[in-house]
C-alpha cells in the first residue's frame, strides 16, 4: 500500500469540462503519478483544455523520460503548445500532429546541443476534436480504450524487437541487440523517443496515430509503462470499469501496479466520456 505519509507519495488531480460545439458534451479526467522504486521522477504529463480556432480541444500526454527527466519536461511544457499553433491543426490534425513532433524533437535537440548527456523520452497523447478522437504516439508508454468492458489498445509499443521497427533500425544503418531486453544499438529499450540525439538516425519521433470515433467510448487510458510492465491491458480496464470518478481510477491503478511489482515511475491520466 502506498502511504500518503511517504515523501514521494502519490501525487493526484483531475476536472470535468464541458466542450461546447461537440456531442460529447462533457468529459471527466483524472491523473496520477507516483515515484515507485526509482531514485528519481522522470515522468511528467499533461491535461489541457482549450480553445483553438474557435473549436474546444482536449489534449491528454503522458511522457515517460529515460536518462534524465527533462526531455519529458519539454515535452509536457511545449507539445501543445506547438500542435495548437500549428496552422492546419483543427482541418488537418493527422498532419498536424506528424509535423509538430518532428518539429518539437528538432527544436528540442537544438536546445540539447550543448550538452554532453543524452536523454529522452516517450510521448502518447490523445486528443479530442468534436466527436474525433486522435491517439498519437511515440515509444512504448501506451493508449487504451474501453468500450462496454473490453480493451481495445490505440497505440502499439514502440519497441526494437517489433520486426518492422527493427526491420527501419537496420535499414538506417542501426541494429538491435539483446541485453537484458532488445535494445537499440544495446542501448536503448525503445525504438521511437524525443531527444536521444546520439542515437538520433535510428530512434526517431515519428508518430504513429490512429483515430477512434469517441461514441461507444467509455474511458481512455494513458499510462507509463511502469504501469502496462505488470497490468494487461484488459486487466487495467476491468480494475477501473465501475470507478467512475477517473482521480480515484488513476489512483487504483497505480497502487494495483506498485502492488504488482512495478519497479519503475508509474503515471496515468484517465478520460471518461459522457456520450449522452
Amino acid at each position: 500500500m502506498i502511504s500518503n505519509r511517504d515523501p514521494d507519495a502519490l501525487f493526484s488531480g483531475g476536472g470535468i469540462s464541458f466542450l461546447s460545439g461537440s456531442r460529447t458534451a462533457k468529459l471527466s479526467y483524472g491523473y496520477s503519478s507516483f515515484k515507485g522504486k526509482r531514485a528519481s521522477m522522470e515522468d511528467f504529463y499533461e491535461t489541457r483544455i482549450a480553445e483553438v480556432d474557435g473549436q474546444m480541444v482536449a489534449f491528454f500526454g503522458v511522457f515517460d523520460g529515460h536518462g534524465g527527466a527533462r526531455t519529458a519536461e519539454y515535452l509536457k511544457n511545449n507539445l501543445f503548445r506547438n500542435l495548437s499553433s500549428h496552422p492546419d491543426f483543427i482541418k488537418d490534425t493527422r498532419t498536424a500532429i506528424v509535423e509538430t513532433f518532428r518539429q518539437t524533437d528538432a527544436d528540442y535537440l537544438n536546445e540539447e546541443k550543448g550538452n554532453q548527456k543524452d536523454a529522452g523520452s516517450t510521448a502518447s497523447t490523445a486528443m479530442l476534436l468534436g466527436d474525433r478522437l486522435l491517439v498519437g504516439n511515440v515509444g512504448d508508454s501506451r493508449v487504451v480504450a474501453s468500450r462496454a468492458g473490453s480493451a481495445v489498445p490505440l497505440s502499439i509499443d514502440h519497441k526494437p524487437d517489433r520486426s518492422d521497427e527493427r526491420q527501419r533500425i537496420e535499414e538506417a544503418g542501426g541494429f538491435v541487440v539483446w541485453a537484458g531486453t532488445w535494445r537499440v544499438s544495446g542501448v536503448l529499450a525503445v525504438s521511437r523517443a524525443f531527444g536521444d540525439k546520439l542515437l538520433k538516425q535510428y530512434v526517431v519521433a515519428e508518430p504513429e496515430i490512429q483515430e477512434e470515433e469517441i461514441d461507444g467510448v467509455d474511458f481512455i487510458i494513458i499510462a507509463s509503462d511502469g504501469l502496462w510492465n505488470v497490468l494487461s491491458n484488459q486487466d487495467a480496464v476491468a480494475l477501473v470499469q465501475d470507478i467512475p470518478d477517473p482521480e480515484a481510477a488513476s489512483r487504483k491503478l497505480i497502487q494495483e501496479a506498485y502492488a504488482r511489482g512495478s519497479s519503475d515511475n508509474i503515471t496515468c491520466v484517465i478520460v471518461r466520456f459522457n456520450n449522452s
